[in-house]
C-alpha cells in the first residue's frame, strides 16, 4: 500500500455499522484496514469497496492477542502510521441468565470488551507517533444505560466500555483523543457484503416512536465517528456520545 495522508483501522469492518465507518473514510480519501474475523465476508467487503480508494481486510479475532499484534503489524508496515482506530467488533448472547454458560459470558465481554483493551493496546505506539497524535473512537451502546431482558453478557461488555474510554482518554492524552458512541436503534439490514441496496422494511411505528422521526441508520454513527476523528473535536475526549434519535430521553409509561 502506497503512502497516504492518513490512515483508518476499524474492527468489524465486514459490515453493518463498521462497513458504513469504512465507507465514509475511503470517501475522505484515508487508507482503510478492516480488522474482521468473518473471512468471507471481509474478502467480499474489500473486493466491492477497492473500486473506491484503499482499503485493506485484515483476518482477525480481536479477543486473540497473537492477532491483534499480526494485524497492527502489517498496518504498520503497509502504511507506517494510523490516526484513527475504531473499536466496533462486537457479538452478544442474549439469553435467559440460568441458561448464559460462563464461557459465552467469557466470550462476549473478550471481543466487546477485551478487544477494545487489545487494540488500543498495540495501536497506541503508531497513533500517538503522528504528527497529530491520534483517535480511538469506541462505539458501545445504549445498553450501557439500559437494558432489555436477558442482555447480561452484552449490557456488561458495553458499560465497560464507555468506562474503558474515559480511562484511556486520561491515560493516552494529550495525544490521543479517546470517545465513545453508544448507538440506540441502528438499522444495518442493508450493511453486508452483495446487499443490493441501503433501504430498510421497517413500519411507521418503528420510526414512529422514536422522538427523532425514524431508526437510525450506520450512516449516522459513521457521521459522527467522522467528526470525533476530525480537529474539529480536538478539545473532545472522555466523552461518551449517546445516539439514538432521542429514545433514551423518552418516559415510556405502559397502558
Amino acid at each position: 500500500m502506497s503512502a497516504v495522508t492518513q490512515v483508518i483501522c476499524v474492527t468489524g469492518g465486514a459490515q453493518g455499522i463498521g462497513r458504513a465507518v469504512a465507507e465514509r473514510f475511503l470517501d475522505q480519501g484515508f487508507a482503510v484496514f478492516i480488522l474482521d474475523n468473518q473471512r468471507e465476508a471481509g474478502a467480499q467487503t474489500e473486493a466491492e469497496l477497492l473500486p473506491r480508494g484503499r482499503i485493506r481486510f485484515l483476518p482477525a479475532d480481536v479477543a486473540s492477542e497473537d492477532e491483534v499484534v499480526r494485524a497492527l503489524a502489517a498496518i504498520k508496515s503497509e502504511a507506517g502510521r494510523l490516526d484513527v482506530l475504531v473499536n466496533n467488533a462486537g457479538i452478544a448472547a442474549n439469553k435467559p441468565l440460568a441458561e448464559l454458560s460462563l464461557d459465552e459470558w467469557n466470550r462476549v465481554l473478550g471481543v466487546n470488551l477485551g478487544g477494545a483493551f487489545l487494540c488500543s493496546k498495540h495501536a497506541v505506539r503508531l497513533l500517538s507517533g503522528g504528527d497529530r497524535g491520534g483517535s480511538i473512537i469506541n462505539i458501545a451502546s445504549t445498553r450501557a444505560l439500559m437494558s432489555e431482558p436477558d442482555t447480561e453478557a452484552y449490557s456488561a461488555s458495553k458499560g465497560g466500555l464507555v468506562a474503558l474510554t474515559h480511562a484511556l482518554a486520561v491515560s493516552l492524552g494529550p495525544r490521543v483523543r479517546v470517545n465513545c458512541i453508544s448507538p440506540g436503534w441502528i438499522d444495518v439490514s442493508g450493511w453486508k457484503p452483495g446487499a443490493k441496496d441501503k433501504g430498510d422494511e421497517l413500519s411507521e411505528r418503528d420510526h414512529a416512536q422514536h422522538p427523532a422521526g425514524r431508526v437510525g441508520r450506520p450512516e449516522d454513527v459513521a457521521a459522527l465517528v467522522s467528526f470525533l476523528a476530525s480537529p474539529e473535536s480536538g478539545f473532545v475526549t472522555g466523552a461518551n456520545f449517546t445516539l439514538d434519535g432521542g429514545m433514551t430521553r423518552k418516559m415510556i409509561y405502559e397502558d
